[in-house]
């Protein structure tokens, strides 16, 4: 239990009618979760006004109510908090319900188009090998050091991420890494935590059904590095061109990592396998089991995050080279018949052509590449030609196929994928709704030494259509299928 006018420390009030020194027993922003002597914040959402749910939360019990219009039927006893904006205030107000967790650990934030889950994760497991207790906010999973919790959101709402944070402080948390999406930057979701540092992988086309302009998206990304403070390191990748971008206005310390651009941190590939990459760090090698141009990059942003936290750089070294690879990133097996299946959450144009090109560049050309790809319903529809155009581009053969539908219908997705295909690759084409028998085609397709991409959903282990989800996991499934196809 706190007084509300302590939960309501720093945030940005307009009016107040009611007592602020009323008790407070939890916080929420949905109705349906309200009991006795809650708050309940109204949060103005993308489907749903918070707004109008105001009355609900009061009659199951709710004390005190933050919101942007103060209702004009007041109830007695209940006091009311009006805000500019309730998504920033319920930030700040769940900092200050939890006491302020960030401030009792490392937090750092990863963001960018592409590599948050990579980065994010992989810094988890370098700094678990190296003895310390761990905390991790991803799209693939929480971890509260040891102990696992399943992610919803790549950025959680900010209950749900000072909740997390301090189940880490109880549990001597030092360092936390957490991916940070521009729909959580939008939303303030990250507002009122306290960043030891942030990180900045690159940029590309992503999510413009929600930010509308890659400038409005950028700036979203940009909001982020603005805010750090000046105990913060910032650390950029500015082979990006947006990565100096994001240095403009911060008051961080500034680093900068890229494989062709003088940084602070360099790096320069000296092999590339299926079986790792070899890397020149600064002045020193490095062996990783990670693969591919993208990945360099990665390893780079953790290496520099290691020793921006403290580390030393014989040991940062030491334990990148035994980092595993994360869950449907660039995750592959290679069955009895050597094919080499891959599965990777590629899902934006840069994504896949980065994964292509990476698969390109390694093999014999000897072999068949055969991509199964498909996009997401009811999200950002002008990146879906330039993924037809770059699988069918940069691939042997590719099968569009779906992907999370939700509400859309499937065939229409799948005819915008194919609008981006060129006519010297029709051929090359094929178009299978259902996408376990399009991974069960290619792997059909598929001849010793071939590679199978299945690239778009990753680590998910659902498929969503009309609304509803159902059990789909890529990789169990294309190692089920090369296993029959054995027999």
């Amino acid at each position: 239990m706190m007084v509300l006018k302590d939960i309501l420390y720093k945030v940005a009030i307009n009016a107040v009618v009611g007592s602020t020194l009323t008790e407070v027993y939890a916080v929420n922003f949905d109705s349906r979760k309200i009991a006795a002597n809650d708050l309940f914040v109204a949060i103005n959402g993308v489907t749903v006004d918070g707004h109008e749910f105001i009355d609900v939360a009061i009659k199951k019990g709710a004390k005190s109510i933050v919101c942007e219009r103060i209702p004009e039927v007041l109830v007695d006893g209940v006091t009311y908090v009006e805000v500019d904006n309730s998504n920033k205030a319920l930030a700040i107000i769940a900092s200050n319900y939890y006491e302020n967790p960030s401030e009792n650990l490392k937090l750092v934030g990863v963001t960018g188009t592409n590599g948050k889950t990579t980065v994010a994760s992989l810094l988890y497991q370098l700094f678990k090998n190296a003895g310390y207790k761990v905390g991790l906010l991803s799209t693939v999973k929480i971890m509260v050091d040891n102990v696992e919790y399943k992610a919803t959101h790549t950025t959680p709402d900010s209950l749900t991420i000072n909740k997390y944070l301090t189940e880490m402080s109880v549990a001597g948390v030092e360092f936390c890494f957490m991916e940070v999406s521009s729909h959580g930057i939008h939303q303030y979701r990250t507002e009122g935590l306290h960043f030891e540092g942030g990180i900045f992988t690159n940029l590309s086309h992503d999510h413009l059904d929600y930010h509308k302009t890659f400038a409005e998206y950028r700036d979203v990304k940009k909001k982020f590095f603005d805010e750090l403070s000046s105990k913060s390191f910032a650390l950029v990748n500015i082979d990006d061109k947006n990565g100096m971008v994001m240095l403009q206005n911060t008051k961080a310390k500034k680093y900068t990592y890229a494989l062709k651009e003088y940084a602070d941190y360099k790096a320069q590939i000296l092999e590339n396998q299926l079986t790792g990459l070899l890397l020149k760090v600064n002045d020193s090698e490095v062996w990783t089991r990670l693969i591919g141009n993208f990945n360099a990059y990665n390893v780079l942003a953790i290496f520099a995050t290691a020793e921006l936290l403290g580390l030393e750089k014989v040991e940062v070294l030491r334990l990148i080279s035994d980092l595993q690879s994360v869950s449907g990133r660039f995750q592959y097996l290679i069955s009895d018949t050597k094919i080499t299946a891959i599965v990777d959450y590629a899902h934006t144009p840069d994504a896949l052509k980065n994964v292509l090109e990476t698969i390109n560049s390694i093999r014999t050309k000897n072999e068949e590449l055969i991509t199964v790809v498909g996009c997401g319903g009811d999200r950002d529809k002008t990146k879906r030609p330039k993924m037809g155009h770059i699988a069918s581009a940069l691939s042997t053969k590719v099968i569009f196929t779906n992907d999370n539908p939700r509400t859309e219908n499937a065939q229409d997705i799948l005819n915008e994928i194919e609008d981006g295909v060129e006519p010297q690759n029709f051929k090359k084409v094929l178009t299978i709704a259902d996408r376990k028998q399009a991974i069960k085609t290619a792997c059909q397709m598929a001849q010793p030494n071939d590679i199978v991409l299945i690239a778009g959903k990753g680590h998910e282990n659902y498929q969503e259509i009309n609304g509803e989800r159902f059990d789909f996991d890529d990789f169990k499934i294309v190692k089920e299928l090369l296993v029959k196809l054995e027999k």
